[in-house]
């Protein structure tokens, strides 16, 4: 058999339509032929394994003396809800560790009692997360704000 010899008696029958399901779309068709993702989210998966994060520092004592030093400044100028720069450890979401970020705003309230820092704008920062504290004193009017 050579060509289309072997389908003489089918090549020029018309093309079967069923009576009982309708035509397919066009692009459902197509999408048969899509590649398939066996592997969905994997990219996603390597890419958060390869995130790096910190481990949180442990202070050495005369880091933390200094710390209390900078707390003590911050209570006596409380009132004035000064302007300050906190570097504090944030830790991550999705995985053990975190890391260092510095915050800024004016701060509203010392939580004593829950120990944190509650910023104008709202948000709370452990005083256990603290590693350093700029206070901008004297460098902009205090607003009034509750």
């Amino acid at each position: 058999m050579r060509g289309d010899k072997g389908y003489e008696d089918i090549i020029y029958l018309p093309h079967p339509v069923s009576r009982n399901h309708p035509p397919m779309p066009v692009g459902d068709r197509a999408a048969q032929f899509a590649p398939f993702a066996a592997l969905t989210g994997y990219e996603e998966a390597v890419e958060e394994a390869a995130r790096l994060t910190e481990c949180r520092i442990e202070l050495d004592r005369d880091r933390i003396e200094e710390l209390d030093r900078e707390l003590r400044r911050l209570r006596e100028h409380i009132k004035e809800r000064p302007e300050a720069d906190i570097v504090c450890f944030k830790a991550d979401e999705r995985k053990t560790g975190g890391a260092l970020v510095t915050l800024s705003g004016r701060v509203k309230k010392i939580d004593e009692y829950e120990g944190r820092l509650i910023m104008a704008d709202g948000s709370v920062i452990a005083i256990e997360d603290i590693y350093g504290i700029d206070l901008k004193l004297g460098e902009s009017p205090a607003e009034e704000e509750d």
